[in-house]
């Protein structure tokens, strides 16, 4: 029963992106801190935030717009993790962690988007 935005898998895939991501972006170089790191940490916690937010409106065309929110924010963070990769900031096991976890995440929010599209 889905009674709460935390009750939404794609909330939950999503908020464990969040906590994955802030452990190995302590990996980064400190010179980082406000440059990927910081952009990562936003797109991140944007994803989960926009479910939630999207969760507490009331009609199905404000919910998808803020789960096509945190779509977009899940894209964003797929493209730092690449740049983390191509710039060796990030391991290959925990760049692989990571982009599962995202992929994972991005692959549940386009099945709440179809599945509130077809509450309209």
């Amino acid at each position: 029963m889905i009674s709460d935005f935390y009750d939404l898998n794609a909330w939950k895939e999503a908020h464990e992106l969040v906590l994955m991501t802030y452990k190995i972006l302590s990996k980064y170089p400190k010179e980082e801190k406000f440059g990927i790191v910081d952009q990562l940490r936003r797109a991140v916690t944007s994803i989960s935030a926009n479910i939630a937010e999207g969760f507490g409106r009331y009609s199905y065309k404000d919910r998808n717009h803020f789960n096509y929110q945190a779509r977009g924010s899940a894209k964003e963070v797929q493209n730092f993790l690449l740049v983390s990769k191509n710039l060796k900031f990030i391991s290959d096991t925990d760049f692989d962690l990571l982009w599962n976890q995202a992929k994972k995440a991005d692959m549940i929010i386009n099945g709440l988007i179809r599945s509130t599209d077809k509450l309209k």
